[in-house]
């Protein structure tokens, strides 16, 4: 049947099919009987309905009744008084304020319905001398240098952890660090203070510049960074966007110098990755990257990261890295080390995917040795499966705590094509793999056992890209604009070393992560006590691990911090009878 002639014949609602049927006995004047059959009625009942219809007591057939009160129990009483208030220019919330001073409680969205169905648009911008005369907030003191300084107080801070930072910043210089970078500064908040603010951010896991909101009026954040407030979150992400690459990569050279001089790193052999950082935005002019936490190509910046090996330190970020310089990367990192340190690197680690056979036999030419994977090809595969039962050899690995230590080994001389020289390659089976591990190196002194075990410590650079996602929030993307993304990841790169620098003292916890280091030792309170405008005093709360603090030597030891005016800042932990 037609859908059109059925939607009159068949009526789906009941006020319908009562219309369809008297319709039909009035117009076309059907018998009773008939139209009562064709609509499911009892003739009775049909005659019923017309004799209603006749008399006018039938509802119409086309509107529509809406359950629910005809009346507005809280507009009502306050609806004209509403419209008073408008025509003198209050705002909404000045009538919900006026209104509750009254006794009548109501929304501020019912406000706005109320001024809506009245044809009041949206109130403009009013100036001062215009809104009502009533207490108004106070507006937070704006951050500047200028309006610093030391006068004998006491304040307590929920950040008290952050200056057990104080004395590694100074030992590093980390002011000259920033002033020889270039990093850009105002009057008001100079380049080490703009440096220090965000750098705070990171030290206490805040994921992003606008939880700067949940310290801006911490006192001890603001001293730390040597202000009278710590900046708020239009300034730092206004500051972060004028910081270019040059400026990072100066200050990532000045940065490794002074942990070179420190000893925090040995600057010899170094673990090489990148990591993807997903962008959930739209309209981002990114390109799509591989993202291993959700297997997939997304949006990415893509970030080239080094670790020293010994150390297990970060100390080199390239973010924002396109695709077709991905395979050089492993290069321009050898020759930023060469101008950091006077010499290239002596060894590099990686996987298989971050550069090309082109590039191995570059790196063979500059003299530095590297250790990868070779790609799997099925051929390559059924060659080695092929192999009879003699040619693999045990190999031993002494790795304390690898389940997996008694790997069995082919050693070969291969060449590869783009790769100038011969190389080296082991084939390593038992490894906890259902595939043999191909590992190629143009480095033939280490023992197979030597060289199996360096590339299996690769994997601590996976370990501090994890820790710099979980705690110091390096997937937390700030923006799809590569330079602001960039100096986010050297921010990262500073404060996991200021985190190796504080565990390395801690007996036990050397190589914890800062997570760990955060929860146990930094994430305290503190009363900070200036005494003198030369002489701080910051009292941790008492904690269970605060003695561990001083076996390391980090209590009771005053140390000058140029940007609070060379005041000596003494970290103490009071006694019982000295709570702060």
């Amino acid at each position: 049947m037609d859908p059109t002639r059925k939607f009159f014949t068949h009526p789906a609602t009941p006020a319908h099919r009562l219309y369809e049927a008297l319709r039909a006995y009035f117009i076309e004047r059907l018998p009773a009987a008939q139209v009562a059959a064709r609509f499911g009625y009892q003739p009775a009942t049909l005659y019923v309905q017309a004799s209603r219809l006749r008399s006018g007591q039938l509802e119409p057939f086309f509107v529509q009744h809406r359950p629910g009160p005809k009346h507005q129990p809280k507009k009502d009483p306050v609806r004209s008084l509403a419209i008073e208030l408008r025509k003198k220019n209050h705002s909404i919330y000045d009538i919900q304020r006026l209104l509750v001073a009254r006794g009548q409680v109501i929304s501020v969205r019912a406000i706005w319905e109320i001024l809506s169905q009245a044809g009041f648009a949206r109130l403009p911008r009013r100036l001062d001398e215009e809104r009502p005369a009533e207490p108004r907030p106070l507006a937070a003191a704006k951050a500047d240098r200028r309006a610093f300084g030391l006068t004998p107080t006491h304040f307590s801070t929920a950040a008290g952890g952050l200056f057990l930072f104080l004395p590694f910043l100074a030992q590093l210089q980390i002011g000259q660090l920033v002033r020889r970078a270039g990093y850009p500064g105002t009057p008001a908040i100079p380049a080490l203070h703009y440096f220090l603010a965000l750098l705070s951010l990171k030290l206490l896991s805040r994921e992003r510049i606008s939880h700067v909101m949940d310290v801006a009026h911490d006192r001890g954040v603001g001293l730390f960074c040597g202000l009278n407030v710590v900046p708020k979150t239009t300034a730092l992400t206004t500051y972060s966007y004028r910081v270019n690459r040059q400026q990072n990569r100066t200050f990532l050279k000045l940065w490794n110098q002074a942990l070179l001089r420190t000893g925090l790193i040995e600057g010899e052999s170094f673990n090489l990755d990148f990591h993807a950082i997903a962008h959930f935005g739209e309209e981002a002019v990114l390109e799509k990257n591989y993202v291993p936490r959700r297997s997939q190509a997304e949006k990415s910046v893509l970030t080239f990261l080094a670790q020293d090996g010994a150390r297990s330190v970060l100390c080199y970020s390239q973010a924002g890295v396109l695709q077709r310089q991905q395979a050089d990367q492993v290069l321009e990192f050898a020759r930023f080390w060469k101008q950091t340190s006077g010499r290239f690197p002596r060894e590099l680690i990686f996987d298989s995917k971050l550069t090309t056979y082109p590039k191995l036999s570059q790196l063979n030419e500059m003299g530095i040795h590297f250790t990868t994977l070779r790609r799997k090809s099925p051929t390559l595969i059924r060659q080695l499966m092929a192999l009879p039962t003699t040619a693999w050899t045990p190999c031993p690995l002494d790795v304390p705590g690898r389940k997996y230590k008694n790997p069995k080994i082919v050693e070969q001389t291969i060449r590869l094509k783009g790769y100038a020289a011969p190389l080296r390659q082991i084939a390593a089976k038992d490894l906890g793999r259902e595939l043999p591990t191909l590992l190629i190196t143009n480095n033939w002194k280490p023992t197979p056992a030597q060289l199996l075990g360096r590339y299996a410590k690769r994997m601590i650079i996976e370990n501090a890209i994890a820790d710099g996602v979980h705690f110091f929030h390096l997937d937390a993307l700030c923006s799809s604009l590569h330079v602001e993304v960039d100096f986010s990841v050297v921010l990262t790169i500073v404060a996991n070393g200021l985190y190796r620098m504080l565990a390395r003292p801690i007996q036990g916890f050397e190589h914890v992560t800062a997570k760990k280091l955060h929860r146990k030792f930094t994430n305290t309170a503190a009363v900070v006590r200036v005494l003198h405008p030369t002489q701080i005093e910051v009292l941790l709360s008492l904690r269970a691990h605060n003695p561990l603090l001083k076996e390391a030597g980090l209590i009771d030891r005053p140390v000058q911090i140029p940007w609070l005016n060379h005041a000596t800042v003494t970290i103490k932990i009071p006694t019982d009878t000295q709570k702060p």
